[in-house]
């Protein structure tokens, strides 16, 4: 991906030298005092269902191996208001650029529909963090919050998903925060609102299969954004052999390849975000197109 002199968003925290406080954040919103564990992708509580959108959650499957980065120490970055850093500065500026490129398409792509755009705020954690939907950690893999309207990210998942998913490339980092930002994007325009009261007259299996168009949808709007990614010259930011790195972190973290590696078997009812055919068909149809109308019927 060229992004040049592109510049690094403001919107973010660095807050991986921080403590993290607890496992728990408060849900706001409706006075409810409980604690939200981020262990799958749908709870109910006193009533309520709280839609929590991962990438991946895979805390059922297994988990993450942690650490598995290899990042070098950075100097204190911002946010970090106690301890010392340890976010890499080139994964930082990457990650800053990537933000700022989809601030920028998402801004002319919903000004087109009537829709101002509000940044989403992200936020670099190490190993586990208070979120505003509970207790975000490395196992869970990054995920938007949409009761604070964050995204949580450990960057040393990005080193996973190189090393044990075997999907390197900028590109294919670039796509799972584009695909949170997609999750932020489905916020704004009343999607993710929408999926929680349908998952709260559903069945179990029913929500999965609610919680997986959502997924899918949110893979396609990365693809929309990386066709509308522009460099500061006006140039396409994605270069050859780009698109080819996202198709394989799509086809490597499909409900079907996870479970087949972590416990040998498929269980279609438990889907949570789309098989690895259906990611890729999704991400390339949002690529293709460059249009988020062509993401609706996923």
């Amino acid at each position: 991906m060229r992004f040049g002199d592109e510049r690094e968003s403001t919107n973010f925290d660095d807050l991986t030298g921080r403590s993290g406080g607890g496992f728990g954040g408060g849900l706001g919103g409706g006075g409810l005092g409980c604690l939200l564990p981020l262990v799958a992708s749908r709870f109910g509580i006193g009533g309520v269902i709280v839609l929590v959108i991962g990438y991946f959650i895979l805390t059922s499957l297994g988990g993450l191996n942690t650490g598995g980065g290899g990042f070098a120490p950075a100097t204190q970055q911002q946010g970090a208001a106690s301890g010392q850093s340890n976010l890499d500065p080139t994964i930082k500026h990457f990650s800053l650029q990537v933000l700022a490129s989809t601030e920028d398409v998402w801004t002319v792509l919903l000004r087109a529909k009537g829709i101002q755009y509000t940044p989403t705020r992200l936020e670099f954690y190490s190993q586990e963090y208070p979120s505003g939907c509970g207790a975000a950690q490395s196992a869970m893999g990054p995920f938007y919050c949409p009761t604070d309207k964050k995204i949580y990210l450990d960057a040393e998942f990005f080193g996973e998903l190189s090393q044990r998913f075997q999907a390197p490339g900028d590109f294919a980092m670039a796509y799972v925060i584009a695909h949170e930002v997609g999750h932020h994007v489905q916020d704004l325009t009343g999607t993710l609102g929408q999926a929680e009261q349908q998952q709260a007259r559903e069945s179990e299996t029913q929500g999965n299969a609610t919680q997986v168009k959502i997924e899918l949808q949110a893979d396609c709007y990365a693809g929309v954004w990386a066709a509308n990614a522009k460099a500061p010259d006006g140039q396409q930011v994605m270069q050859r052999g780009d698109f080819e790195e996202g198709m394989r972190a799509a086809e490597a973290i499909g409900d079907d390849t996870l479970q087949k590696e972590t416990q040998g078997r498929v269980v279609p009812d438990s889907f949570t975000h789309g098989t690895s055919a259906q990611r890729m068909n999704a991400l390339q149809t949002g690529f293709k197109s460059g249009n988020p109308d062509a993401c609706a019927s996923l």
